[in-house]
């Protein structure tokens, strides 16, 4: 009986830790979800049915790999992403560095309140309407609100997602061919095809999630004797990602690759699926879009001001107020008037914008990795929690991958002249 009650006590303290540290992992994976990779996830699978779908594996793999070391990283050193690859790389490098990623980011911002507009249009609500109303919204949660109040409404977003489980089922999916296409995958290797396998990884695995992570287990002050909890978070969010990333696929797969309808955007798979699987299923994909939009055009901006105001040695936090971390929220700011400006301009390239920035993500990424794998392994840094050989590996073969597949994706307009 004692020992029934000392088990239970146990237990129960192992669960109030694990909620203490559950967040950032959850909160990362789920907002690579974003309306960018929504867009990305509709058209691949509208274009090659479920054929890409076995991108998501080795996804999936890497996805822990980098997480593991974000997190062990921001544990042992306290420091960001951006601040360490400033004090190792020099200024220079990471200034070019973060030029890049602070392009891409705007365009995957402006992708979100894309995202905003066209879920909630939908619905019959005006973009005009729309995107203010978000704009305002997640500024006040981000530079009125506190870390755990914003990081609860994150875990409830991040629950919201799993409704496109829901619009997969409605569309009654070939279970046996998406196994058979997930072990032989049937589709052209070609210019646009390795784009879409580059923009899926990309999307999957942002480059501004690397610093994001990292820039979260500091803000929520998480321990080395707690990792494993850290660890399980982790896991948790890279499998919520991987099988909303899957649902979203099967759901575009079963209905508008068999039916040949080919969509630009998000917002056309919400609408593509209301004649083929019915006005519900509609109406719940544009929800996860809306859900998704908003989340990310909250964390996304909140990302990029982090590593650029880490990089350059500013003051960051959601803690601080406006007048002791003022470049960091100035920054936050631009980056979301900016992106919500683009959405409201009549005729913008939309559809350009979501589809190249998840792309520039890919080419970025291996930059950003190689930056990562050299910090995580100098024993100056991370002490005895340098990588160990099985990181290591995937994180270079990742590093090595997507070079060659950018490369091929460079050269293949001159090799198609040859």
């Amino acid at each position: 009986m004692f020992k029934d009650k000392l088990k239970r006590r146990s237990l129960f303290k192992r669960l109030a830790i694990f909620a203490a540290i559950l967040g950032p992992g959850i909160i990362t994976g789920s907002v690579d979800n974003d309306a960018g990779g929504i867009t990305t996830y509709s058209v691949a699978a509208a274009l090659y049915g479920y054929n890409l779908i076995w991108t998501l594996i080795p996804s999936f793999l890497v996805l822990i790999v980098i997480q593991d070391m974000n997190a062990r990283m921001g544990i042992v050193t306290g420091k960001g992403l951006a601040d360490l690859i400033r004090e190792n790389a020099g200024v220079k490098s990471t200034f070019f560095i973060f030029l890049g990623l602070l392009i891409a980011d705007i365009g995957n911002t402006t992708t979100e309140f894309a995202g905003v507009a066209g879920s909630m249009e939908i619905f019959n609500v005006s973009k005009y309407i729309s995107v203010p109303v978000v704009l305002f919204s997640v500024w006040i949660l981000v530079v009125k609100g506190t870390y755990k109040l914003a990081e609860r409404i994150f875990l409830i977003f991040s629950v919201s997602l799993l409704t496109y489980v829901v619009s997969a089922l409605l569309g009654k999916p070939q279970w046996s061919e998406i196994g058979h296409s997930i072990i032989h995958p049937d589709f052209p290797i070609n210019t646009n095809s390795l784009a879409m396998v580059i923009a899926l990884v990309g999307t999957t695995i942002a480059p501004w999630m690397l610093f994001y992570m990292q820039s979260s287990v500091i803000e929520k002050g998480l321990k080395m004797k707690n990792y494993k909890y850290t660890m399980l978070d982790i896991l948790v969010g890279c499998v919520a990602t991987v099988v909303v990333a899957f649902f979203i696929m099967v759901a575009c797969a079963s209905t508008l690759h068999v039916n040949n309808v080919q969509i630009e955007v998000a917002k056309d798979a919400a609408m593509a699926l209301k004649p083929l699987a019915g006005q519900f299923a509609s109406q719940v994909f544009a929800f996860g879009l809306f859900v998704a939009s908003v989340f990310s055009a909250t964390i996304l901006p909140l990302a990029t001001a982090f590593y650029v105001s880490d990089a350059f040695g500013f003051e960051t936090g959601i803690d601080k107020k406006w007048d002791e971390a003022p470049e960091f929220y100035g920054l936050y700011t631009t980056i979301l008037v900016i992106s919500a400006g683009i959405i409201l301009l009549p005729n913008a390239p939309l559809i350009t914008i979501s589809l190249w920035s998840q792309v520039l993500n890919g080419l970025l990424l291996p930059v950003v990795l190689v930056c990562m794998i050299l910090l995580v392994n100098n024993k100056k840094i991370m002490g005895e929690y340098v990588n160990k050989p099985f990181n290591n590996i995937i994180g270079w073969s990742t590093v090595i991958i997507l070079t060659l597949l950018s490369i091929l994706l460079l050269l293949s307009p001159i090799l198609k002249m040859l």
